[in-house]
């Protein structure tokens, strides 16, 4: 049975045929899902799908992208909706300098990602950091904020053997999704393989990054399994063995 550890399921781009969605998940194994927010409306979207479908848990937390939004207010809103019991995590939060490299943009959202990283360790909910070409930053912040006391995952990891490493040091597991089935990302495989099974967690981010051989579509959590299959073979395994070891690691990263 496989687990879909980050996705959108809530996103408008589902509104149409999410009960279709869910019924070919289920059909191709995938049985538990994450579905996580990236502003207090969305989070409260990701919210109400989780009360309403079976399998389905869900994260709150503000993306990079709206860390415009963050003050007192936004916190106080964000701490009472990690309070409902079908939030286990805190995210989508981290930083991501690929859009805006204006030095007050970063400034905003490193403050966003600390005071939440803070907010996570007080409260004992692991996080889901989302890093778009600021790995550095992002692992030194964590390491400054002893975000390994909490724990999660480095979803869409991308990035250096060493950086892979660094994460694992810190307490973190790696979100592997369709990216990684990608042909030119072999050094991205190779790390993987370095690293090993046990500290991996497989992620669609549907509706976004579909595996190669969906490329170009939608993604949805029933392609996952071609991103299962792919990695397993990576790492010399029975698609029935990496199933269970993520499953259980998204389990105990997740504290579920």
């Amino acid at each position: 049975m496989l687990f879909d550890s980050h996705a959108h399921l809530h996103d408008t781009k589902f509104r149409k045929d999410r009960a279709d969605v869910f019924a070919r998940a289920r059909e191709a194994g995938v049985t538990r899902f994450l579905t996580l927010g990236d502003s207090l409306r969305a989070s409260r979207e990701a919210i109400a799908l989780a009360e309403a479908e079976e399998g389905v848990f869900a994260a709150a937390g503000i993306h990079p992208s709206s860390a415009a939004s963050w003050d007192a207010e936004t916190a106080g809103e964000l701490e009472e909706l990690l309070a409902h019991p079908k939030v286990p995590v805190l995210g989508e939060i981290g930083l991501d300098y690929y859009w805006d490299k204006d030095p007050r943009t970063i400034e905003r959202q490193q403050i966003c990602f600390r005071e939440q990283l803070r907010m996570a360790r007080r409260l004992g909910k692991p996080v889901s950091i989302h890093s778009r070409d600021s790995n550095e930053d992002v692992l030194r912040i964590l390491a400054e904020e002893d975000a390994g006391e909490p724990g999660g995952v480095l979803h869409c990891f991308v990035g250096s053997y060493e950086e892979a490493r660094r994460g694992v040091d810190l307490g973190f597991h790696l979100g592997v999704g369709g990216i990684a089935t990608y042909p030119k990302l072999g050094d991205l495989r190779e790390t993987l393989r370095r690293i090993g099974p046990d500290r991996l967690l497989l992620e669609t981010d549907a509706p976004y990054l579909p595996p190669q051989p969906r490329r170009g579509k939608r993604n949805e959590p029933a392609f996952l399994r071609f991103t299962a299959e792919a990695i397993a073979e990576v790492l010399s395994l029975p698609l029935e063995v990496f199933a269970e070891t993520t499953s259980r690691n998204a389990e105990r990263a997740l504290r579920l």
